[in-house]
């Protein structure tokens, strides 16, 4: 979904404007370079890089490599305050949790071949491009206390009465990022479930999805037809899965507690793919209603589906099955199953909230959210295994049972079927009938010729062996 708003300003703050016109300095190499702003590169405009004592740049909470992490702590705590030490240290620890394998290999890179590129900051000294360069430099300077570190390249966007133009938009600011951030440039990408917040989030102040792919050079050259493929492609793998997401926060009372999903790459119980596998391989086909009846559900059973697959999800681990994620692939298959979908209806009976008495310690502290998920898993650990392993078996035990024998004898019955009666439809049905009617006599007319072409390849086996 696209959302439309009115452009917001980014407010210039004065003092730190101020100190860092006071301490920057030129002396970085290379002296200019060009940046994605506005229209600077489609106009060639080369732009001064300065050297800026890191001590004046600061993180911005709205980097989109952290969205989940800084929603899921202001949810928590209250908002974070970009302008105090306390919240840039918090955010500073984000930063360094989310990847901590590509930090330690950009902090080998700072300290054997130098700083490459400017970062980009807003007048005020806010980082757009290079907050994990701030934290390999704070790192090294501390490690190697050597002052070359002290010091960061940058290109400042316009402040106040500049005459390269007005201070930046929040939508400028974040189309910098998206062009230098959401690109497969070689640098660290997102991860992406924060990815999917930030393609949203940028959404809901004015840029579209399409306009956040446009940025990205992989699109450039598509055609028309090609690029709306890809923007239904992007809201399918990131905005909809981010919907599913919410809607099971919702349900549990975590509204905006990302933080329980999923932490990063390197987070071993998080549930990112699980959303994704729902929402591609289950909730696609419950919102499609010839994919919904395919599967033999009802239009009022979504939501007891969409229940059953959170259950699922939320329990995470099914000793001797596979993952979640790789469940929810599967889930069509099961429903669509009537024996394997009464079992799985049978998990309708537990009940998602964890007793209050079940969320507090001995000392009366507050379990966090991910204690509670475990609390909630050992609960009903029998049930959940019980029922879904059930439904499994019962799936892979009829599949092992069907040959193409049975299943054309099957197919057949149903043709011949007493209520296959084609005056029993309606006009507006008839278009659909005998389109499935076509795709059932092609199929047929396959199978035939399959069947043929391998009666004769037998023949000749055959005759090759006995020589008739």
């Amino acid at each position: 979904m696209d959302f439309i708003t009115k452009p917001a300003i980014r407010k210039i703050i004065d003092d730190f404007a101020q100190d860092i016109e006071q301490n920057k300095q030129k002396g970085a190499k290379p002296s200019m370079e060009i940046i994605y702003f506005r229209n600077w590169a489609g106009n060639n405009e080369e732009q001064q890089v300065w050297e800026v004592p890191i001590e004046l740049l600061r993180y911005r909470k709205e980097n989109g490599r952290i969205k989940s992490d800084v929603l899921s702590f202001e949810r928590n705590h209250g908002p974070l305050s970009e302008t105090s030490e306390e919240s840039q240290q918090i955010i500073r620890k984000f930063l360094e949790d989310k990847d901590p394998e590509k930090n330690k290999e950009l902090v080998n890179s700072i300290k054997h071949t130098g700083q490459r590129n400017a970062a980009i900051i807003t007048a005020d000294g806010f980082l757009i491009n290079g907050n994990r360069r701030k934290v390999a430099l704070e790192k090294l300077l501390e490690e190697e206390k050597d002052v070359k570190y002290r010091w960061m390249k940058v290109i400042i966007l316009p402040g106040k009465d500049d005459p390269r133009g007005a201070p930046p938009e929040i939508k400028e600011i974040q189309q910098v990022e998206n062009r230098y951030q959401l690109q497969s440039l070689g640098i660290s990408e997102y991860y992406k479930f924060d990815k999917a917040i930030t393609m949203r989030d940028n959404a809901r102040i004015g840029m579209s999805i399409s306009e956040q792919l446009n940025d990205d050079p992989n699109y450039y050259n598509l055609s028309e037809k090609e690029f709306k493929r890809e923007v239904k492609k992007h809201k399918e793998e990131f905005i909809a899965p981010l919907e599913c997401i919410e809607r099971y926060l919702s349900e549990l009372g975590r509204d905006g507690l990302y933080e329980t999903i999923s932490t990063g790459i390197s987070d071993r119980e998080g549930r990112w793919q699980a959303f994704l596998d729902y929402s591609k391989h289950v909730r696609k086909k419950l919102d499609d209603n010839y994919q919904r009846e395919k599967m033999g559900v009802q239009e009022d059973e979504t939501g007891d589906i969409e229940e059953i697959a959170f259950k699922i999800i939320r329990k995470r681990e099914f000793p001797s099955m596979p993952k979640a994620h790789k469940i929810m692939r599967d889930l069509p298959k099961w429903i669509a199953n009537n024996e394997a979908k009464k079992e799985l209806y049978k998990l309708l009976e537990i009940e998602m909230s964890l007793p209050e008495e079940e969320c507090f310690d001995e000392d009366g502290n507050e379990y966090n959210e991910r204690k509670k998920d475990q609390i909630w898993g050992a609960n009903h650990h029998e049930t959940l295994i019980k029922h879904v392993k059930i439904a499994q078996r019962i799936v892979e035990q009829e599949k092992e049972r069907e040959t193409p024998l049975t299943l054309l004898d099957s197919a057949l019955k149903k043709l011949e079927h007493e209520n296959m009666d084609p005056s029993a439809l309606t006009m507006e049905d008839i278009p659909k009938a005998m389109k499935l009617a076509k795709m059932v006599k092609d199929a047929a007319d396959s199978l035939e010729s399959d069947f043929y072409h391998l009666k004769k390849d037998w023949k000749k086996k055959l005759k090759d062996k006995f020589g008739k």
